[in-house]
């Protein structure tokens, strides 16, 4: 591919306009829309309550860093082993760690050399698959809302984002659930054709916190068997599911174990995003093609992070039924949290939907009537205009939701901001404050 740099911005942008991009240049700005409103706030003093952040890593120091004495931490990361490069598809104590941690949820026993691969980030698992699945004019089902780099990449491969919306089945006088969301059967089997070549589903999901039941996986599992269709399962919070919810993984559904590739994320299961390591899991005739993509581009993911996230992953394995293992208590301990973001966001009259898993909230600003009216650009949807001013004035700041949809259903979803709450308790008490002060000045 030509690469050119832009007069105006100095930014590389694609020179080439193919069935790829179609006749779209790439955005010269590399941030995606909800990094621009990030960037945008960064000058202004006040509490961040949109993207998710470890809470000085209250998680995951107590059990990454419960590896041993530091001396012993200090003395594995420095071994001449772990200063050598990892193989491309992972570190094998890694991969065995993740063969023996999922091959208790599988039927089947899960090869560590063939049916894992250790990428960077859950990011480059999405990518991995994409790149190496979708081929030009193949179609891919993408469900709405949808986190933000889905259609990008499908694109990029030359594929066609086939876009269906979640819509709520709300209850007047009932707290507003994720599982209100839901898609219509009928609508959804109406997107799957002979050119349907994949399906990207989400659960739990981001943003709703939407965990699909066993009865809606199973209308999917059955429209992708029907069709011949592969789903690219983005399972990230997979451990980060509340009371009377069930995380399922529908590669376990009959039949759908050779046509699904699981996504994984260390940075979602331990807090530690900063890390870049995700994983793939998929029988070896789809992962032999993510391999591929990877061998080709990054190669492989830094051996001492791999080693690390391996030791830790095998505390948890040895100790599956007991309450203190790590990946059952997680869950536990932000439930707490999350009740308590619900409870402090209908202080102020937002509408708030409650997950049934990740460490998201969602919630309609729109009964508070904020005067917009000082806020730049007009045509922008109607969330990006009140973070700007939530942030400005109220100096709180969330992501618009509208950022992660198509354009034709941004309006749909346009009365929605996300807020997180896996935050240090010290960041969520300086949310209540302004909250607090909020509520007393619209009472």
């Amino acid at each position: 591919m030509n690469r050119i740099v832009t007069p105006e911005t100095g930014a590389r942008t694609s020179a080439r306009a193919d069935p790829h991009f179609g006749s779209r240049p790439l955005d010269p700005d590399p941030g995606r829309p909800r990094e621009r409103l990030q960037r945008g706030s960064a000058g202004i003093n006040g509490v961040s309550s949109g993207k998710g952040m470890a809470p000085s890593m209250f998680f995951a120091q107590r059990r990454l860093c419960s590896l041993g004495s530091r001396a012993k931490f200090l003395k594995m990361i420095y071994s001449p082993k772990i200063f050598r490069l990892s193989t491309s598809a992972g570190h094998p104590s890694l991969v065995k760690a993740l063969s023996c941690l999922y091959g208790k949820f599988y039927q089947n026993q899960i090869d560590p050399n063939k049916e894992v691969l250790v990428t960077v980030g859950a990011y480059g698992s999405l990518f991995n698959a994409i790149q190496g699945l979708i081929d030009e004019g193949d179609e891919v089902i993408v469900i709405v809302p949808f986190y933000d780099c889905y259609e990008p990449m499908v694109r990029m491969a030359g594929g066609t984002p086939v876009f269906i919306s979640l819509r709520s089945k709300h209850v007047d006088g009932k707290k507003w659930s994720s599982s209100d969301w839901t898609l219509d059967p009928e609508e959804l089997a109406s997107k799957f054709n002979s050119k349907t070549k994949a399906i990207i589903l989400n659960s739990p999901h981001n943003p709703l916190g939407k965990v699909y039941t066993k009865e809606e996986l199973q209308v999917i599992a059955d429209l992708c068997i029907k069709y011949d269709t592969l789903c690219i399962s983005d399972e990230v919070y997979e451990w980060l599911v509340y009371t009377g919810n069930e995380h399922l993984k529908i590669a376990t559904f009959p039949g759908m174990w050779e046509r699904t590739i699981t996504i994984g994320s260390a940075g979602k299961t331990f807090s530690v995003t900063g890390w870049k390591l995700g994983w793939s899991i998929g029988p070896n005739h789809l992962i032999k093609h993510l391999q591929t993509v990877q061998q080709n581009s990054i190669y492989t993911c830094a051996t001492p992070l791999q080693e690390a996230l391996a030791r830790a992953f095998w505390i948890d394995v040895k100790r599956m039924d007991d309450p203190e293992c790590y990946l059952n208590s997680l869950s536990k301990e932000l439930e707490v949290k999350r009740d308590w973001m619900v409870h402090l966001l209908e202080s102020v009259g937002l509408k708030p939907i409650v997950p049934d898993g990740g460490y998201f909230i969602i919630a309609d600003v729109s009964l508070l009537d904020a005067d917009l009216s000082d806020m730049k650009n007009s045509n922008e949807p109607y969330d990006y205009k009140f973070v700007k001013w939530m942030t400005k004035n109220k100096k709180l700041s969330a992501i618009p939701v509208s950022a992660f949809c198509n354009k034709e259903t941004k309006l749909q979803f346009e009365k929605f901001v996300r807020f997180c709450f896996i935050k240090k308790d010290s960041t969520l008490d300086a949310a209540e404050e302004i909250i607090k002060a909020w509520s007393r000045q619209t009472s």
